[in-house]
């Protein structure tokens, strides 16, 4: 499984100045873990209202949201659809328990 950083078109930032330590989840890493991953990362810039997968899908990447946030959403039949979490820089999107 690869692993993303995840950014939002809909805040313009710079993408020079987003970086691994702006998720709180990989800078509390340790040097090791940090250094086994560097090579893993790379810069995702994400559209606002892109959709990163739907219900079903095996998603192929993980993303560790560094100054946007990632909404999970639950489509009703009716199609209106709830948010039923929110997902930023604390935390990462991509891995399912089943």
């Amino acid at each position: 499984m690869t692993t993303r950083l995840a950014t939002s078109a809909a805040i313009q930032v710079d993408p020079a100045e987003s970086a691994p330590g702006q998720n709180v989840l990989l800078s509390l890493l340790d040097a090791e873990a940090k250094a086994r991953l560097t090579g893993e990362l790379s810069l995702v810039e994400l559209k606002l209202g892109q959709v990163l997968s739907e219900s079903g899908d095996k998603m192929g990447y993980v993303y560790f949201p560094t100054n946007c946030i990632v909404s999970l959403l639950y489509v009703m039949e009716n199609g209106s659809s709830a948010e039923i979490s929110v997902v930023g820089n604390e935390g990462l999107v991509g891995i399912c328990c089943r």
